[in-house]
């Protein structure tokens, strides 16, 4: 049967009626907010000596690319799919059925145009602006807390391992630069809940009344909790109370929160030959119905992303998709927060 003249608004008015968040998040952000910073990573990032060839896509359509990609858990491959099979996904991105859609490498060049120009933080810090001049300001306190985020397993021999400890690169792969381009040699193995684990960690400071995430930062599986604390700090957070759980309280830490004016809510821990009062169990108790929200945020991100797991190879590129995570996580929760508000 021949498509009719108004068969794809009915298709649009049924993909509504089921709701659709896209749709939602296209009419509370104005995304020409990212523009600038998306063109001034393109001029950072250009070495041409010619401008011939194709006119690249739209800054501001690829960055939308980037956030259904990290909305959805899609590849570059399935996204592009995607966008040239889902009317919704045309219709979040501005595109008609016969304009030209993005192809899986043009996503890639873009995303690795942000990443060599370290882009992802003056957009984070861009969208963070917007919802404090939007009645969104950090309050009630902040939590820290942190995810691992796998990333999938390098199977090098033992020496190579050993090699990559040290910060050397193994013998024999400068003469072999195409196996050495797919090798991550900036993953670590961790141990949580006994379980060995590979890749990298999303440390995240949210804000208490809001659940916004307004600190992050990307390093290797090993690196303790603890020691990311002071970069996670939100000094715009109007209460001075700071949570989270055991594995962020020591001595030092402690220490440095009053000297900065903080008020530490982190869980007491015990330790050998001296458990827990019963009072100090209450009190873990009762800052834990705070502390548990930041498992909201990483629950949403693994839902909607259908698993956390990272494909890309090496600290910068994974640290860009993991932050583009954590804005779309915002982005989403803002559509959310401000649809409800109306």
């Amino acid at each position: 049967m021949q498509p009719g003249l108004f068969d794809l608004e009915f298709r649009l008015d049924k993909i509504d009626s089921n709701g659709d968040p896209l749709k939602k998040l296209n009419a509370l952000l104005d995304w020409e907010l990212f523009r600038a910073d998306l063109e001034a990573a393109r001029d950072k990032d250009k070495e041409r000596k010619s401008s011939a060839g194709r006119k690249p896509f739209d800054a501001v359509l690829m960055f939308k690319i980037l956030i259904l990609q990290a909305l959805y858990g899609l590849a570059d491959d399935a996204a592009e799919y995607q966008i040239l099979d889902r009317l919704s996904f045309m219709r979040f991105l501005g595109l008609g059925q016969g304009d030209a859609v993005p192809d899986a490498k043009t996503i890639w060049l873009f995303r690795d145009q942000l990443t060599r120009a370290e882009a992802i933080d003056d957009l984070f810090d861009r969208f963070d602006e917007f919802l404090k001049d939007n009645g969104y300001a950090a309050k009630r306190g902040q939590i820290v807390d942190a995810s691992i985020v796998p990333a999938p397993v390098q199977r090098n021999k033992p020496e190579e391992n050993e090699a990559i400890k040290r910060g050397q690169t193994p013998e024999g792969w400068d003469e072999n630069p195409a196996k050495a381009r797919q090798k991550d040699t900036d993953a670590r193995w961790t141990k949580k809940n006994g379980k060995s684990q590979f890749g990298y960690k999303n440390h995240v400071n949210v804000d208490v009344k809001h659940k916004l995430i307004r600190q992050w930062e990307v390093t290797d599986a090993s690196v303790h909790d603890s020691l990311i604390v002071p970069i996670l700090l939100d000094r715009d957070n109007a209460s001075a109370d700071v949570y989270g759980d055991s594995a962020f309280r020591s001595e030092q830490i402690e220490r440095d929160l009053r000297n900065e004016g903080y008020r530490s809510r982190i869980h007491r821990k015990a330790s050998r030959g001296r458990p827990l009062s019963a009072r100090e169990k209450q009190g873990n108790k009762t800052k834990s119905r705070i502390r548990a929200r930041v498992e909201h945020v990483f629950g949403v991100m693994s839902r909607r992303a259908g698993g956390k797991m990272v494909r890309a190879v090496g600290w910068a590129r994974a640290r860009m998709k993991i932050g583009l995570r954590n804005l779309a996580y915002n982005l989403d929760r803002y559509a959310m927060l401000a649809h409800n508000a109306r």
